[in-house]
């Protein structure tokens, strides 16, 4: 067994062209490291509907140019398969370690393949992206990032032409062409013959960012801005500038790009203490909201200022702005459908209902939800919101902003805040309190094994509420088909287990639906979705035994 292991290790090293990943290698070759090899070589990183994304190092079970080459040729041949021999593949990348590196290595292949191949100028944000693949007719696109996971991590995310995210049965096909390529050796990789694009891509981005406002609407609210250590600071302050708003102030921190991301223990504007430092930006610039882009910029975080609570800035949930963003909307007169994941509030179903709009529920992903027929608006809880999906089929950060910042231009000019919207909304809706329960794991086991506790033994109620449904969302349903996740009716609750699809993480998603009579019962209303919240969290925590 350990003979093969390191005959195994060998045969890899031999092909790795990255001398990073050979150096590793050889060395844990050299020291006999077993158990460490055994991780590397356990199997291979496998390509799903969110591409491929793993930690950095050498090994299949690792991101490094050696599965980046063998991902780029399975995704060549699966285009030629599909009839587009010569097609355009636009590529774009991150910020992070070997980035540029796994960009440079998809547009060799796709050239050495006989596609064309165009690279974005620089790191950039992934919605620019999503967006040159329709704005240059390409028959797919690749984005070389891990969004908001570990500096240790990197991905690659595959779209297709029509900008969207890569679906079933697509990433399967994908899957078995790159399980079928032969040896490194040959996979034709020139050594140039494509193009890089210039800086007129972005500019075409940027015009099309002013598509989100209204004409004429006001543009003073003022802006504390992080970028997360991620790519976004360049983009999002032109394209403020463009539309008119005041210059944001930089968490000067975390402007600029740096793959370490030395400030946070995340990057990501939902985890704990990785905003500190906005906030602290906050209390001494005094504006009147915070905007956070996670590294690759395609979701959106905001803070509103909150004397209710320590340090005075709250971050709002990522269903709070999704309904603030469906409700200017409405305001502005739009028309079409809008459309969430089923993780994310009933919230946005009440609003479109009465504003008589379609509205349509997806499985979790952009993927889903950027497909809907005639969407106008989508989001997802998890900070990600679709406000132009004829420019870009997938969540953007910058034209959230943009647009989340023009309804607090409007809301300022009438001496109101975004909170004083919500309040809004809970008087004509009912009080919708969402809340997760996220459990991070380091062995992947502990996730089945409570999805099988929670199949074989669902519980009957939660907080007190009675269960009135339990459905197993592997099953598929009339509206959805399958996936790993169960869910739960309450009476005025609803709940959603379901492994993550991008992080060794179990996820609960909880939302409870409480009466307001009026503005004076709104601090109770308030008080008890959170007792309910707390309750549900509490008991469902000991149903699936974690």
């Amino acid at each position: 067994m350990q003979h093969d292991l390191i005959a195994q290790a060998r045969i890899w090293l031999a092909e790795d062209p990255d001398p990073e990943t050979r150096d590793e290698l050889g060395a844990l070759i050299e020291a006999g490291d077993t158990d460490e090899l055994a991780a590397r070589f356990a199997g291979t990183l496998q390509f799903g509907t969110a591409g491929l994304r793993g930690e950095l190092g050498a090994g299949p079970m690792r991101m490094n140019r050696s599965v980046v080459i063998r991902a780029a040729a399975g995704l060549a041949s699966y285009l030629k398969a599909q009839g587009q021999d010569g097609g355009l593949v636009v590529i774009g990348y991150d910020a992070r370690y070997k980035s540029e590196d796994f960009a440079r290595d998809t547009a060799a292949v796709m050239t050495g393949a006989g596609l064309r191949a165009a690279v974005l100028p620089r790191p950039l944000p992934t919605p620019v992206l999503a967006y040159a693949i329709r704005h240059l007719g390409a028959v797919a696109g690749v984005e070389v990032t891990a969004s908001h996971n570990p500096p240790r991590d990197n991905g690659y995310k595959v779209y297709l032409g029509d900008g969207s995210q890569i679906v079933p049965p697509a990433d399967g096909e994908i899957a078995a062409a790159i399980a079928a390529v032969g040896p490194l050796a040959d996979v034709v990789r020139p050594e140039d013959g494509w193009e890089t694009l210039g800086e007129e891509v972005l500019a075409a981005y940027l015009a099309r960012t002013d598509a989100v406002l209204a004409a004429g609407s006001p543009r003073t609210a003022r802006t504390v801005y992080t970028a997360m250590h991620g790519v976004g600071t360049s983009v999002l302050t032109a394209a403020f500038a463009r539309a008119g708003f005041p210059a944001p102030v930089l968490v000067t921190e975390q402007a600029e790009p740096d793959p370490a991301f030395p400030t946070v223990a995340f990057p990501n504007p939902e985890e704990p203490g990785a905003m500190d430092l906005a906030f602290a930006t906050a209390r001494r610039a005094a504006p009147d909201l915070i905007v956070a882009n996670d590294p690759d910029a395609d979701r959106c975080a905001v803070a509103v200022p909150d004397t209710s609570v320590e340090g005075g800035w709250r971050m709002l949930r990522g269903d709070e702005v999704g309904a603030l963003l469906a409700a200017h909307l409405v305001e502005r007169g739009v028309s079409g459908v809008f459309a969430e994941s089923i993780v994310s509030s009933s919230l946005l179903g009440r609003i479109a209902e009465k504003a008589g709009l379609g509205y349509e529920e997806t499985l979790t992903g952009f993927k889903w939800i950027a497909r809907v027929d005639g969407l106008r608006y989508g989001y997802e809880e998890a900070l990600g919101y679709c406000v132009d999906p004829e420019g870009v089929r997938d969540k953007d950060g910058i034209t959230a902003a943009l647009l989340v910042v023009e309804l607090a231009s409007v809301l300022k000019e009438q001496g109101r805040t975004l909170l004083d919207l919500l309040d809004d909304l809970a008087l004509a809706h009912g009080l919708h309190a969402t809340d997760q329960l996220s459990v991070r794991v380091e062995d992947l086991t502990v996730i089945a094994d409570a999805m099988a506790r929670l199949r074989e033994q669902p519980p009957t109620a939660l907080a007190g509420l009675a269960v009135t449904s339990a459905e197993d969302l592997s099953q598929g349903t009339a509206a959805l088909p399958p996936t790993d996740g169960l869910r739960y009716q309450l009476e005025g609750a609803r709940v959603i287990v379901r492994p993550s699809g991008t992080e060794p993480k179990l996820k609960c998603y909880l939302e409870v639906v409480v009466p307001v009579a009026d503005a004076a019962s709104l601090p109770a209303a308030r008080a008890r979705g959170a007792e309910l919240l707390a309750g549900i969290k509490r008991d469902l925590a000991a149903a699936a035994g974690i």
